[in-house]
């Protein structure tokens, strides 16, 4: 491990530039077995108002869609001017070439129907967010989860979500009734938890991939001989509590480790921020497993 290893400054400045990766513009798929149209505008913004409450419809054609969220605005200093983000709506097209490689087949856990769902869909709906990276991270992450709510909505025959940014993906009907809190709900549709064995070894690797639209760090476990279910769940305990806490994590930092497949106070694992092992590069928070790490720090 280590090998394209920074330091925490440089990793810090990574996660916080608005550059190609952190920060990047939101995209969705809506997968569709048959090609659709672009819904009527009363409808469409009947819908975003239900989810966002004051939207303003700025565009509206067979081609696209396009709704300002009245409620969130950012500040640019050039213009003096508070704007709200854009989110698009693109017309259904073809899919032309496969949205995801076998390594990002292999890790769609959440979704059983997967594979059927990739081959029967042949037309998906682009959904993006616009000048979005400048909100509260918080914002930013209730604005995606009443959007992806409201998409679902909006197109009845949608089969499945897939998230660009992670590509993990959920069938529509997963979405319409997921009933866990609102302020989990970013991790639970847009971050991917993925598990890796490494061959020709005993080592294992669970990484997380998604974080980093929110400028937050994703986590990589490099280890051996433990339950990587215990790992995964661990890694989803990490996700919140950085989520929660704006992530206060430094190189060097202690956190809780896991007993008998728990997080345990009794068991202490010493963190650092490095790049991560597994395509696409990017900041993480590589845990240091103690007696079941595998690799080089």
């Amino acid at each position: 491990m280590g090998l394209f290893r920074k330091n925490e400054k440089v990793l810090r400045q990574d996660l916080n530039q608005k550059g190609d990766h952190p920060g990047m513009v939101f995209m969705i798929h809506l997968l569709m077995e048959d090609k659709c149209d672009i819904p009527e505008k009363e409808f469409m913004t009947g819908i975003m108002q239900k989810h966002f409450g004051e939207v303003n419809c700025f565009l509206h054609s067979d081609e696209m869609a396009g709704f300002l969220p009245m409620k969130y605005s950012l500040h640019f200093e050039k213009d003096n001017a508070d704007v709200p983000p854009q989110l698009m709506i693109m017309k259904c097209i073809d899919i032309e070439q496969p949205l995801l490689d076998d390594i990002a087949k292999s890790q769609l856990w959440d979704c059983q129907d997967s594979e059927q769902i990739l081959n029967t869909c042949k037309y998906q709906v682009i959904a993006t967010d616009m000048l979005a990276a400048g909100l509260d991270y918080k914002e930013r992450a209730e604005m995606i989860v009443d959007y992806v709510e409201a998409l679902v909505e909006m197109f009845p025959t949608c089969k499945a979500v897939l998230f660009e940014n992670s590509k993990k993906m959920y069938t529509r009907e997963a979405i319409l009734n997921c009933s866990i809190p609102k302020e989990s709900k970013f991790i639970y549709y847009a971050v991917n938890v993925r598990f890796f064995n490494i061959e020709g070894s005993e080592d294992m690797l669970v990484d997380t991939l998604g974080m980093s639209i929110l400028f937050l760090p994703d986590l990589q476990y490099h280890f051996h001989g433990m339950d990587p279910n215990s790992v995964v769940n661990h890694a989803y305990n990490m996700l919140s509590y950085i989520f929660d806490n704006d992530n206060p994590i430094k190189s060097g930092d202690n956190i809780d480790g896991i007993k008998d497949g728990k997080m345990s106070q009794e068991i202490q694992w010493k963190v650092q921020y490095e790049d991560a092992l597994i395509q696409p590069v990017r900041p993480v928070i590589d845990i240091n497993m103690g007696e079941f790490a595998s690799g080089s720090r």
